[in-house]
């Protein structure tokens, strides 16, 4: 097996302006989740599998019982004014030299659907539940920032403090090397858990800066369950700390 396999499975003649969305697994799967959504509103098409050593050793179970390699996929949709092509699947790399190598190779994939900017769709753990997740972003062209603060993303030049780890900013910046825009939204996110508050929001801006028009409904109800999921989980966490408080003095 080859360090990274792309297997094309439609024509990858570009057709017009197109644009790589990346929305892989990661903090509070935000991206995921919403790129997941985004797939489930609209009318989209395989148009290539990616294996790679790099990804974590195992295979996954399908519903009739048989397995597969884990992989990544690119999903492309013909809007009235732009191809979109969504990289979406089950992991990322396992080791830093990885990410380097697949970021070249997604970006590889999308120069040959003629891509010419891209998002990456991601979540920033801050360690503790958020009521009203802000969508961090950042941007490889000074003139892309305007249209990104108007559609509700936040600029703050400290966070994260640790720098963007992983996917959602080496394909940007390496897009960038190439010439290609980029744009990174992240929700911000407790990380503890899966995250579609922190997605809708963040699928509030990337839908302002597309003409894709997606309805949020269906994650907005997902992320109303998990408030009540989460209700239940502060009052738990109440009555422990009552009871144990009962316990001194």
């Amino acid at each position: 097996m080859e360090p990274v396999e792309i297997r094309y499975l439609a024509d990858e003649s570009p057709d017009g302006p197109a644009v790589l969305v990346g929305g892989l697994p990661g903090i509070g799967q935000v991206g995921k989740v919403v790129v997941d959504h985004i797939l489930h509103e609209l009318e989209a098409e395989k148009v290539a599998e990616i294996h790679s050593v790099y990804f974590p050793p195992q295979v996954v179970s399908s519903l009739d019982g048989t397995c597969r390699l884990v992989s990544n996929e690119v999903w492309r949709h013909r809007s009235p004014t732009t191809t979109y092509l969504f990289l979406i699947g089950d992991c990322q790399s396992v080791s830093p030299e990885g990410h380097y190598v697949l970021a070249d190779a997604y970006l590889d994939c999308a120069e040959r659907f003629g891509v010419t900017r891209v998002f990456t769709l991601g979540g920033y753990g801050v360690g503790h539940l958020v009521d009203e997740p802000r969508v961090l972003s950042t941007v490889t062209h000074p003139h892309l920032r305007p249209a990104v603060e108007e559609a509700g993303g936040v600029f703050e030049p400290e966070e994260p403090g640790s720098g963007i780890i992983g996917a959602a900013g080496l394909i940007i910046a390496l897009g960038s090397r190439r010439g290609m825009e980029g744009v990174c939204l992240m929700g911000e996110t407790s990380g503890y858990l899966v995250d579609p508050k922190s997605a809708a929001a963040v699928l509030r801006v990337f839908s302002r800066l597309t003409d894709l028009g997606i309805s949020r409904d269906r994650l907005q109800g997902r992320a109303e369950d998990m408030e009540e999921a989460l209700a239940q989980v502060r009052e738990f966490e109440r009555v422990r700390q009552n009871d144990e408080l009962s316990y001194i003095g």
